[in-house]
């Protein structure tokens, strides 16, 4: 009696931490056409990054997990051969994970890649995206990308993203959305 008393405990107090876990993970992704939440961050090199100096520009920010991984590395790598494209549409890429400065600014030495990335080490702006996934310990930013209109608004919203086909994807709608 004792020993399933004890199992049942168990059982609630594992079901209880996994839903404070998700329940807490994530804010709502901002909804197409809602004002992007604005944000400033640092970038690779240090320098000051706000969405608000884009204004007038369309602007790519996605967000992803972790610098140096096989996916996230695939991503920038499309992203980077694709930055003529971006600039002939009249785009910024901004990358966001929680990583730190230092740990951008290694992985852009090593990857070639001349965009920027910006560290958002304590998750807020990811949590304002709903992009925030939050384990307790581990905290990462979720494979999200928004597609910020030249008027600050959420033009498209990407939470399901195939790191290999993504940057595509991204130019086709920019085509489809300045016709």
């Amino acid at each position: 009696m004792l020993r399933a008393t004890l199992l049942i405990v168990a059982v609630v107090i594992v079901i209880f931490l996994v839903s404070l876990l998700l329940s807490g993970s994530r804010a709502g992704t901002p909804a197409q056409g809602s004002t992007a939440p604005g944000f400033t961050l640092a970038s690779q090199e240090g320098a000051s990054v706000s969405l608000h100096d884009y204004r007038g520009s369309w602007v790519v920010l996605y967000f992803y997990p972790k610098d140096q991984t096989p996916g996230c590395t695939r991503e920038a790598h499309n992203f980077q051969i694709d930055q003529s494209k971006y600039a002939e549409r009249h785009a910024v890429v901004l990358g966001v994970s929680v990583d730190s400065v230092d740990s951008h600014k290694k992985f852009c030495a090593k990857e070639g890649l001349n965009f920027r990335l910006l560290a958002d080490s304590d998750g807020k702006v990811s949590h304002a995206y709903g992009s925030l996934t939050n384990l307790g310990v581990v905290k990462f930013a979720s494979r999200h990308t928004f597609l910020v209109d030249p008027s600050g608004k959420v033009a498209r919203a990407y939470t399901s993203v195939d790191p290999a086909r993504h940057s595509a994807e991204v130019l086709a709608a920019l085509d489809q959305l300045q016709k």
